[in-house]
């Protein structure tokens, strides 16, 4: 069986124009028949990607140096450890750096690591407490000094 037999040949013209727009496919007149259809232009409306956004987190110095500071004010809040904790600075939980004493507030940068230290100079009449005296203090050096 040759397949001229099975198939005609048609141009694009004529599968144009007799073929309907709005034609089903039981509509159809013998022999092959194409079938346009038309399609929504538009998509369907789906859920955007977009559209949400998170709190601000209030980072940063929030008393600078020379800063007069009380116990429990905070100095810095910050994600990791920017800035070190120095003397009579406490760090919570969260890196945030806070004064422990009153006294006015000392940025220190050390000079071979770059490591920033923050500092509370106590105000007259406190006295700086051993263990915050040296870094290298250990228990054992504690413990013979009482």
């Amino acid at each position: 069986m040759a397949f001229s037999s099975v198939f005609r040949r048609v141009n694009v013209k004529e599968l144009i124009s007799n073929a309907s727009v709005y034609a089903s496919a039981t509509e159809s007149s013998g022999g092959m028949s194409l079938v346009f259809r038309r399609w929504a232009t538009k998509k369907t409306a789906g859920s955007t990607k977009n559209g949400r956004d998170s709190n601000p987190k209030y980072l940063g110095v929030k008393k600078f140096g020379g800063e007069k500071v009380e116990p429990g004010n905070i100095i810095v809040r910050q994600r990791g450890t920017r800035f070190h904790p120095g003397n009579y600075v406490g760090m919570g939980k969260d890196h945030t750096l806070f004064c422990l004493k009153e006294g006015h507030v000392r940025f220190e940068r050390n000079k071979l690591t770059g490591r920033k230290w923050v500092h509370v100079d106590p105000m007259a009449g406190h006295v700086l407490h051993p263990v915050y005296a040296s870094g290298s203090t250990t228990a054992a050096d504690l413990d013979a000094q009482l």
